[in-house]
């Protein structure tokens, strides 16, 4: 088959959605498929629309004489490429990540809602340029042949304000690599503190929830607590490194799908405190630290609990017990299930 994978980002840049179409790539090439990998690059850059028409410019020539396209987002690719599949007659599948309309109302607004109150809430309160959105992507989930997300969480989120057909709507979760070892980074040296590094690993945006986070810790700090709050500076290769030297991984935004931070955390056996508004919640709920991403009081109260060097050694054996692992060729093999359904949808 000839397959094309649409994507905004791609390595060296960071992001769930560069490794994914890196390491989905890759499987695919490896089983013998042509796969071409077409990303916005330097076309972030401009204004949205003519930013949307230069990627369908880009995009355009590699469709040609494909078998499918898979789309790693619901919007920025989705859009060129459903039309390029409705000329050229190509399969379109939508993977979902996040969500875009969600996030860009919680960075317009500084409103800190939590994604699943979003669509029961807060429609009414959407701007113009909002509206288009939400129409558009409701347009896009009935217009491609399938929809991929990672978690059910986040197709139940979705399935009543997006009307979603669950029979065209699959499930293949995310990457779960196995136990492994790297180099240990500088990290605590350049922290300066104590050991007791929680690494935050994200962006500075709103609905990463890092004002409550880094307030807690303030809190902590107050009280003579000796930790310290380390967030996503430099390469991929840097991140993974102090993933490996911090004591634990912290993330308590207001609803992440599948966050890669904590599965790499995970692949390191480190701890971590994770929102309770995700995706990974129940397959993870016997070995993580679950706070209320809208009270910092719990937000702290786990931290410190998780400073205790006992609480630590009982987290840290329930991380190093956990043995599930989901392939790259697994991931593979899944989405050409969802190829062969499609035939019969």
């Amino acid at each position: 088959m000839k397959i094309v994978i649409a994507t905004g980002i791609y390595p060296p840049e960071v992001g769930g959605p560069a490794y994914y179409a890196h390491g989905l790539a890759q499987a695919l090439s490896a089983k013998g498929h042509e796969v071409s990998v077409v990303t916005y690059g330097t076309l972030k850059k401009l204004p949205t629309g003519i930013r949307h028409l230069a990627y369908f410019l880009r995009l355009a020539p590699r469709m040609v004489g494909a078998d499918a396209v898979i789309a790693l987002d619901t919007f920025s690719v989705a859009v060129p490429a459903s039309i390029l599949c409705r000329v050229l007659h190509v399969s379109f599948i939508i993977r979902t990540g996040g969500d875009f309309l969600w996030e860009q109302y919680v960075e317009r607004t500084g409103d800190l809602v939590l994604l699943r109150d979003f669509y029961t809430t807060r429609i009414k309160r959407l701007n113009q340029k909002e509206r288009i959105i939400f129409r558009l992507v409701q347009f896009l989930f009935h217009d491609a042949d399938a929809v991929i997300f990672s978690t059910e969480w986040q197709r139940d989120i979705f399935e009543k304000p997006y009307k979603l057909n669950k029979k065209s709507c699959f499930i293949v979760e995310n990457y779960y690599g196995t136990k492994t070892e790297t180099e240990h980074s500088n990290i605590l040296e350049n922290v300066g503190m104590s050991p007791k590094v929680f690494v935050g690993g994200t962006r500075e945006l709103k609905w990463k929830n890092l004002s409550r986070v880094e307030e807690a810790f303030t809190r902590l700090h107050q009280k003579g607590l000796q930790v310290s709050l380390q967030l996503q500076t430099g390469s991929r290769g840097q991140f993974l490194m102090d993933i490996q030297s911090s004591y634990a991984v912290v993330l308590a935004s207001l609803g992440d799908v599948s966050p890669n931070t904590i599965l790499e955390a995970i692949e390191f056996g480190k701890p971590f405190i994770l929102t309770r508004e995700t995706g990974l919640y129940e397959k993870l709920k016997d070995i993580g630290v679950w706070v209320d991403p809208e009270s910092i009081d719990d937000i702290a109260a786990k931290i410190e609990w998780l400073s205790d060097e006992k609480n630590y050694e009982i987290q840290r054996k329930k991380v190093e017990a956990f043995m599930f692992t989901h392939s790259w060729e697994e991931i593979a093999n899944e989405i050409f299930v969802v190829f062969r359904s499609m035939e019969k949808l």
